[in-house]
């Protein structure tokens, strides 16, 4: 029997109500989202507008570092790497809730190739030992490295022992990660770039820009950056972050454990002095003329 159209195209069949009402209802639902500002897209592009916001890194006036200074934590790379600073990496489920959203701890780090002073990059030198703001930072003294407050939330640099609960996610070695904590955990102090002058440079004060060792106070490892482990993040790929000291056969720490504090360039108006760091010898010379040697 021949097919017989029993209706034109215009006529609504089955329940046609119901999923109009839903259609409407999901329409109203985004549209009340988007003005209260809860779609992803939206917190996306207040947490980038927010966390890259730029940052004035502290001037250092006599070369030296100091408490209270804002600096960068810098790896120069390597044969794997290219240059790369720690970054705090913050996705939209590491803010709290309106009205006000800040980061929140515990919140992940990692090493990002946008090497520019932000917000994300950005590292407070805090005093752990009662030492004033402004002091010099030694070698060997502890301190611990603060996220600026406001909007990245005045969290601390923190590590601690590795275990099968707590770990870097790819790697597997010892978690660094930003926290509320500030005891021990918190700690680190800089270790003199040459392991056979690290005696002779104990106590005195840490030039800027310069090549040296970051070491965990509490488990006495460098801070290192992987270049064979990628994270996916909110920014791109980046490299992982731990707290690892890698020697080579000379048992001298390898790059991925060479850092430098980089600060603001006085004589270059803010520019920074990654692509021309001090050389031994000129730290050399502000060591000694800060200690009046």
């Amino acid at each position: 029997m021949t097919h017989v159209r029993t209706y034109c195209p215009s006529v609504r069949v089955g329940n046609w109500n119901e999923d109009l009402r839903l259609e409407e209802d999901a329409l109203k639902e985004f549209l009340e989202r988007k003005e209260r500002g809860e779609l992803t897209v939206q917190k996306v592009a207040f947490l980038k507008q927010n966390i890259l916001s730029q940052v004035n890194l502290s001037v250092s006036k006599d070369g030296g570092l100091r408490f209270g200074d804002v600096v960068m934590l810098v790896n120069m790379g390597g044969p794997s790497r290219e240059c790369t600073a720690v970054s705090i990496n913050a996705d939209i489920n590491s803010l709290t809730k309106a009205p006000h959203p800040v980061i929140q701890a515990p919140c992940g780090v990692s090493a990002g190739r946008s090497v520019q002073p932000c917000t994300r990059t950005a590292f407070i030198i805090t005093s752990v030992d009662g030492s004033p703001e402004g002091s010099a930072l030694r070698y060997e003294q502890s301190f611990a490295l603060k996220t600026r407050s406001g909007f990245a939330g005045g969290l601390y640099l923190t590590s601690d022992l590795r275990t099968f609960q707590k770990c870097a996610k790819k790697s597997r070695l010892q978690e660094v990660s930003l926290d509320e904590d500030r005891s021990f955990v918190s700690w680190w102090k800089i270790v003199h770039f040459d392991p056979q002058e690290r005696l002779e440079y104990e106590g005195r004060p840490v030039p800027a820009n310069v090549m040296v060792l970051i070491m965990h106070c509490k488990t006495n490892q460098a801070l290192a950056v992987l270049g064979d482990q990628v994270l996916w993040t909110t920014y791109g790929n980046e490299y992982e972050v731990t707290a690892h000291t890698f020697l080579d056969s000379h048992k001298a720490e390898k790059d991925n454990n060479h850092w430098v504090l980089s600060t603001s360039d006085p004589a270059g108006e803010g520019l920074l002095l990654l692509d021309r760091p001090q050389s031994a010898a000129k730290a050399t010379e502000l060591t000694q003329a800060d200690t009046g040697l």
